[in-house]
């Protein structure tokens, strides 16, 4: 397990440069067709994302981390309500020395059960203090993270039409610059991060994936890499929009107010 936590750092090591394209579903590459499609292209997937934060959605997430044919996934579930910043995860990984983790997000805060901080009880963190501690995470696992991360891809291409649950969807594939992989990173995390780029001569090429159905939502997300046998990924799938939301804060007994947080489980 130490191993395939240590993929979410080291396997940057191994990435190629660039990213890749499907051929013959686009405009030849440095044209100014193609530069109109990826602009339109971008323009599709913020506004999708854009309309997904302003309701609400269950969730399916999952982190896997592959080593040469060993993998490893971690998954996160639940109910969020994207426009009242609300809501309701578990996490899991099976065999991890922790394995369960339950979230609530409410009022600004997040409430965290299951973390050694929290004795027994619910430690208590800022939502905007929390930060990732492991590239392509998101900060206590806060879906809207991941989403805006999305939101900020480049170089977008069409991928076609496939369908997600069973639902229509149109897939666009882009990249991140290095500014939104970092976002909401620790320092410590970060200077490694900078210390990956350099020795890739100054790219950190990452894939970011969205899928959009006819209602311009988003129904699934990814961020991504992988080379050398060694696959990493992050994936939110949304279903069930407008879902209802309950997620209350713990009784202020039960909780301890924390600075910080880290561990596989909370990104």
């Amino acid at each position: 397990m130490r191993r395939a936590a240590l993929v979410l750092l080291g396997a940057a090591m191994l990435l190629s440069a660039g990213c890749s394209r499907d051929e013959g579903s686009e405009a030849q590459p440095g044209t100014a067709d193609a530069a109109a499609a990826s602009a339109a292209h971008e323009k599709a997937v913020r506004a999708a994302v854009t309309a997904t934060l302003r309701g609400s959605a269950r969730i399916d997430g999952n982190i896997s981390m592959g080593d040469r044919g060993e993998t490893h996934s971690l998954a996160v579930r639940g109910r969020f309500d994207l426009a009242g910043d609300t809501g309701r995860l578990s996490v899991d990984l099976p065999g991890g020395a922790v394995g369960h983790v339950d979230e609530v997000f409410a009022g600004g805060t997040v409430y965290l059960r299951g973390v050694p901080a929290a004795a027994g009880g619910w430690a208590a963190i800022g939502r905007d203090a929390a930060e990732a501690h492991y590239l392509l995470r998101a900060p206590v696992n806060d879906p809207a993270h991941t989403l805006r991360q999305v939101a900020a891809m480049r170089y977008v291409s069409k991928v076609g039409e496939e369908k997600i649950k069973g639902v229509p969807a149109v897939h666009y594939r882009g990249a991140l610059d290095y500014s939104t992989i970092t976002r909401r990173m620790s320092q410590e995390t970060r200077t490694k991060v900078a210390q990956m780029q350099e020795s890739l001569g100054g790219t950190l090429p990452v894939h970011a994936d969205a899928w959009i159905d006819g209602q311009q939502r988003l129904v699934r997300a990814r961020l991504s890499f992988g080379n050398a046998g060694i696959e990493v990924s992050n994936t939110l799938s949304l279903s069930d929009p407008g879902t209802p939301v309950k997620a209350t804060a713990p009784a202020r007994g039960s909780v301890v107010r924390t600075s910080a947080v880290s561990g596989i489980l909370l990104g």
